[in-house]
């Protein structure tokens, strides 16, 4: 939690729901070979969905719990077979980072990271994701590749000085930044 933490912003709540019951949610951080470099997928939101408080963000392919959906595993990998088109049956499950609350959307996030051996073929669900940007993995570590600055946030709030990841050229902030923070942890060591 820590780790999440050190990316989160001043604003944030850290009572994460108070009275009511957060809905599951699971993303996947899906690494891939490319060029003898593992990278990993975010997806751009689609903007259309005006009841969509995280439309048109950067994020971790994923999505809410369903009833048919055995664990929150099973989420991430549905989730991103629907929104990237990557086969479940062919991701390799790593493992789990730390569950996060996401109070502005009342979820709780369940992380899972996995492997695949080939680049996928990228297959848009056009109605809910924008884009697939490849984000190399080593980016994480760098230097510059955690800054500070103003973000546009849901329903047209500037947040001042938020904190936020650089990778491949795209603010990578929120939760998804407070993930990548963790697993960041996790790969030092």
């Amino acid at each position: 939690m820590e780790a999440q933490l050190s990316l989160a912003h001043v604003a944030r709540k850290i009572e994460p729901f108070g009275d009511v019951a957060p809905r599951e949610a699971g993303v996947l951080i899906l690494l891939f070979p490319r060029d003898g470099a593992l990278y990993f997928p975010l997806i751009q939101r689609a903007s259309h969905n005006v009841n969509d408080r995280h439309r048109g963000q950067i994020g971790l392919p994923g999505g809410r719990r369903e009833t048919s959906d055995a664990d929150s595993v099973a989420t991430a990998l549905r989730e991103a077979e629907e929104e990237i088109g990557v086969d479940r049956t062919l991701v390799e499950v790593l493992g789990q980072l730390s569950p996060l609350p996401v109070p502005i959307s009342n979820f709780l996030v369940y992380p899972t990271v996995g492997y695949i051996d080939a680049v996928p073929a990228w297959v848009r669900q056009e109605s809910e994701v924008a884009r697939v940007i490849e984000a190399p993995l080593a980016r994480l570590n760098e230097d510059g590749a955690v800054r500070r600055g103003n973000v546009a946030g849901p329903e047209g709030l500037t947040l001042k000085q938020v904190p936020y990841f650089d990778l491949a050229g795209e603010v990578v902030w929120g939760a998804t930044s407070m993930i990548l923070s963790e697993f960041r942890q996790v790969l030092a060591g």
